[in-house]
């Protein structure tokens, strides 16, 4: 039966050539009664995915579009193992607890840390924030005092995992309004959000609406003297996702890490700018206490006990082979040079942008190869959603929105510099955001306003 949305026309999907043996529309909303070749099948599927976007000109997405070919045949050969599956697959889970490894000593966890792979940081943070949650109700148990109204300290600037989290395991999320000019949580706002039901702080190391790291050694040191004269043990997380393979290759004496004494859990997506596509995260607590025991289930693997804590249950393996590729193949010195590529790109890209009258920066990259700008208070003709849809026209995906809450009435455009995105790539971005300024400043009428809704990454 049809969909009332439905026509029957709807439901095929006529090709344009395929095949010419096909003399029939091949049904796209149900499955067809008979079948057709390899060839067939992908040359439909080919054509309509010719309708995306080209991932290099997409400056939205912080996710890896661009891998070595021989990362990239690593991965094929090892599609189909099952993570899970430590029995069958040892190898592939003493390469996961390497890459755990290297995580930790990059974020200079002592070596009673103790981590986890992760598909991507949304589940690492579902993680991260379970721990707190737990290990809060233990902390109120043995004062005998209540659990039942947790809370949570963050930034509305915060990626939307958070809000999950929140709802999903009854937190309630305690928000730390952003203002115009300042699009980042200070301590002092910190502080005065805390009390007694707080199971925790998140600071953003790269925030998804500005690409700015949070003063993660600031709210630190406001949370150690809260905590001594409170008795709270207030911890600390750091949601590295984009800036976790950043600092430690560009900023490395920066102090955001486990170097800092209230900082007890950091989680980071490999699949950034560790360069890994989709697929793949880490999360780290400083010690083991910090990651409660009950949380924590126990598997055989080949006769002895293999800790796991995850969401997931069945992934593959490949993107974790992906990421140790990533680790031999380019160790801190070629992590260090692509980074810096990538943060030269966008400080090449956000000065110049910064140059055309019409803009202002709100960031300009040097944090990580991510910034944001907007247009000048005074410009009024036309809007940043102006900009993008006609950027669009020449294939660039550069996303435009309001700021969190607090802040809406500020609208910027960002732009995320990659690997696979290079400086010639970049001057022609340039030239097009500039033909669409003179496009826009040309025209004899003001547009309508903009309809379009907040970022939610």
């Amino acid at each position: 039966m049809l969909s009332k949305n439905r026509t029957k026309k709807d439901e095929f999907l006529t090709p344009s050539y395929a095949s010419r043996v096909m003399s029939e529309p091949i049904p796209k909303n149900f499955l067809p009664e008979k079948q057709m070749t390899a060839d067939q099948a992908y040359d439909l599927i080919h054509d309509e995915l010719m309708l995306d976007g080209n991932a290099k000109l997409n400056l939205a997405t912080f996710v890896t579009t661009w891998m070595e070919p021989a990362a990239e045949k690593l991965m094929a050969e090892t599609f189909d193992k099952n993570m899970i599956d430590k029995d069958e697959y040892p190898q592939t889970a003493e390469i996961e607890e390497r890459c755990v490894s290297i995580v930790s000593q990059l974020f200079n966890a002592p070596e009673e840390s103790v981590g986890a792979s992760a598909i991507g940081s949304s589940e690492a943070i579902m993680l991260a924030g379970m721990a707190f949650k737990w290990n809060w109700k233990k902390r109120r148990k043995a004062r005998n005092r209540p659990s039942d109204k947790p809370n949570l300290v963050l930034g509305a600037n915060v990626q939307v995992v958070w809000e999950k989290f929140c709802r999903y395991w009854e937190v309630e999320p305690r928000y730390i309004p952003m203002e115009k000019g300042r699009y980042v949580i200070t301590p002092e706002e910190v502080v005065e959000h805390c009390d007694e039901n707080t199971i925790g702080v998140v600071a953003i190391l790269g925030t998804t609406f500005t690409g700015e790291f949070e003063p993660i050694k600031a709210i630190n040191d406001a949370l150690v003297q809260l905590n001594a004269k409170s008795s709270w043990e207030i911890p600390l997380h750091v949601d590295a996702a984009s800036g976790g393979f950043v600092a430690p290759f560009l900023r490395p004496d920066l102090e955001w890490d486990f170097r800092l004494s209230e900082v007890k859990s950091i989680n980071v997506s490999g699949h950034k700018y560790g360069l890994v596509y989709p697929g793949i995260g880490f999360v780290v607590w400083k010690h083991h206490d910090d990651l409660p025991k009950e949380l924590v289930f126990h598997v055989n693997y080949l006769g002895g006990d293999v800790p796991t804590f995850t969401l997931n249950f069945s992934r593959p393996g490949n993107q974790l082979v992906g990421q140790y590729y990533n680790f031999l193949r380019l160790g801190r010195e070629g992590y260090t040079d692509i980074m810096k590529a990538l943060q030269a790109t966008a400080i090449h890209l956000s000065s110049n942008i910064a140059k055309m009258a019409p803009f202002e920066l709100i960031s300009n990259g040097e944090s990580e190869p991510v910034f944001a700008f907007k247009l000048r208070d005074e410009i009024s003709k036309y809007s940043v959603f102006n900009i993008s849809d006609k950027l669009r026209e020449k294939g660039w995906q550069v996303p435009a929105y309001t700021m969190p809450k607090h802040a809406e009435d500020v609208t910027v455009l960002r732009i995320v510099v990659r690997e696979g995105f290079s400086h010639d790539m970049a001057d022609m971005l340039l030239a097009d955001i500039k033909r669409a300024v003179d496009y826009f400043e040309k025209l004899p009428i003001t547009l309508e306003s903009s309809t379009h809704v907040g970022f939610a990454h």
